[in-house]
């Protein structure tokens, strides 16, 4: 039996390809978010009267069908904030969520026009908890200062990252409200308070149902007290509730799950509940939402979908095709609702681009959600809006000449070195899309040795020292990908001469110099 909300346990890939480790890079953010929230009042002051002139013409260009979407910056050559603000824009997204509140980012965003949820990472939340001072300064350098100096039109704070996930152990389960009333009190005291609302993006485990049905659904009964509280305290401040769903984690989780009713066209067994039919999981679990918020008291509460997407790579089901017709899916079924919402339904896509650099714990997939690739250019064809345009890809993009970095042919695969060079590789950079199922599970030994060899070479902007893999190694200029396996090229990071990841020499003497004593 599945349910339609889905308990997701964070467990690494068990097809892992024995070519790279699987390793934690830096703690888990995920991410799609629309946020359409209340009007504002009480506005006064020029600087106020500007946010009011802008607010006035983004009603009157956004539509219903105006979606938003996710940026996360854990990559190893993130896109610089300007080219992606113009992607934004080029692409109709009015809209975006962050995860935290990096001051280059925010001031990319003066002037845009665009919706901003800024995001306060989880490692901050006890602190403030615990201090109203610590509030009041985070508010001030992160919001009013952007909203007042820069003209970002900053629209919600997003408290936490998902901070009741079972597998962080209860750790944020006494700081996440504190933090978030602490939050709210300094935006009120800044005078902010009836225009930027507070917000904590919770994964849909915080909820459950006993069945099938939706109507069976209420908050996973460990957190109920607490999520009861957070509930009462978004109600009275006209705060939206946020959650993060992924009907791509209920079939990567349970082998059993319907594949169809994972997507929007048609399932063949339907779920009916007290009159209503569920044909896909995301309305299902949606509607478990609706139910646990009705059963506590709160059914009129507005609800924001920060996250909603479906990786690429990384495992059997996540792939070009399965991403598109989800996305696509996503972006017909947004206008409609569901059973128990009808009507437009506020989401961010998840996600804008790939990151590199995030932690597969989780699973490989995890650093393939973008609907563009790591340097913005297009995936598959999507269209975001009512004029079925498709995706506009990053301009200005300055790539590394065309050279990869590969096995030799001369070079043996029983070559003793070969498995530790690779394994150094894979440590240092990229390598999910060679495990089970993925774009190049398709290579041979060979090809698995020179895609790890070239990752690691373009994640160090093809330095040649990054392609002196002792007697393995050589630098080529034919693009070495094929059939659905792409063997990247880097692109230059604004500001850096010749690169970022690995440009400080003395970086790269002491690298390969722990890499070379390795062998001895």
């Amino acid at each position: 039996m599945f349910l339609p909300c889905h308990q997701i346990s964070w467990l690494s890939s068990s097809e892992s390809d024995p070519f790279f480790p699987v390793h934690e890079i830096k703690p888990i953010l995920k991410p799609f978010s629309v946020i359409m929230g209340k009007k504002n009042q009480e506005l006064a002051g020029a600087g106020v009267t500007l946010w009011l002139v802008m607010v006035m013409l983004m009603s009157m260009v956004n539509n219903g069908d105006s979606i938003g979407a996710n940026w996360g910056t854990q990559a190893s050559h993130p896109l610089p904030p300007a080219t992606v603000v113009k992607l934004l824009k080029d692409n109709g997204i009015q809209k975006v969520k962050l995860f935290d509140a990096e001051a280059p980012v925010l001031f990319a965003f003066r002037g845009s026009g665009i919706e901003v949820m800024v995001g306060i990472p989880n490692d901050m939340l006890a602190t403030l908890s615990t201090s109203v001072d610590a509030a009041e300064r985070w508010v001030e350098k992160n919001v009013s200062a952007h909203i007042s100096s820069n003209s970002v039109l900053i629209k919600y704070v997003a408290v936490g990252n998902e901070p009741f996930l079972s597998t962080y152990n209860g750790t944020f389960l006494s700081s996440t409200l504190p933090a978030l009333q602490n939050i709210q009190a300094a935006l009120i005291k800044a005078g902010l308070g009836g225009r930027v609302k507070v917000t904590v993006p919770l994964n849909a485990d915080v909820y459950e149902s006993s069945t099938q049905q939706p109507s069976t659904g209420d908050f996973r009964a460990n957190i109920k007290d607490v999520m009861v509280q957070i509930v009462d305290f978004l109600s009275r401040n006209e705060a939206p509730f946020t959650v993060n769903i992924y009907p791509f984690i209920s079939l990567y989780n349970d082998p059993n799950f319907p594949v169809d009713y994972a997507f929007f066209d048609g399932y063949s067994s339907p779920i009916e509940d007290n009159g209503k039919t569920y044909t896909n999981v995301f309305d299902a679990n949606y509607d478990t939402l609706v139910w646990a918020l009705q059963k506590n008291g709160y059914g009129n509460m507005t609800i924001i979908v920060g996250e909603i997407g479906w990786p690429t790579d990384g495992d059997r089901n996540a792939n070009i095709g399965y991403a598109q017709r989800f996305n696509q899916g996503v972006m017909g079924h947004l206008g409609k609702g569901t059973p128990m919402r009808p009507g437009l339904v506020d989401a961010y896509l998840f996600s804008l681009v790939d990151e590199d650099a995030k932690s597969i714990q989780p699973g490989n997939f995890e650093r393939h959600w973008g609907v563009f690739n790591f340097d913005g250019t297009v995936k598959y064809n999507l269209s975001l809006g009512s004029g079925n345009r498709g995706l506009v890809k990053a301009s200005n993009i300055k790539y590394f000449p065309e050279r990869w970095c590969v096995l030799s042919p001369t070079a043996s695969l029983d070559d003793p070195q070969l498995v530790p060079s690779v394994e150094y590789a894979c440590s240092h950079a990229d390598c999910t899309s060679l495990g089970f199922g993925s774009s190049c599970a398709d290579l041979d030994a060979r090809g698995n040795v020179s895609y790890a060899f070239n990752s690691y070479y373009q994640t160090s902007d093809q330095l040649e020292t990054a392609c002196k893999f002792p007697n393995l190694s050589v630098i080529t200029t034919t693009d070495p990908s094929q059939g659905t396996c792409r063997f990247k090229r880097m692109f230059q990071e604004q500001g850096k001469g010749n690169g970022g990841f690995l440009l400080e020499p003395v970086g790269v003497l002491l690298q390969m110099l722990v890499f070379m004593l390795a062998f001895l």
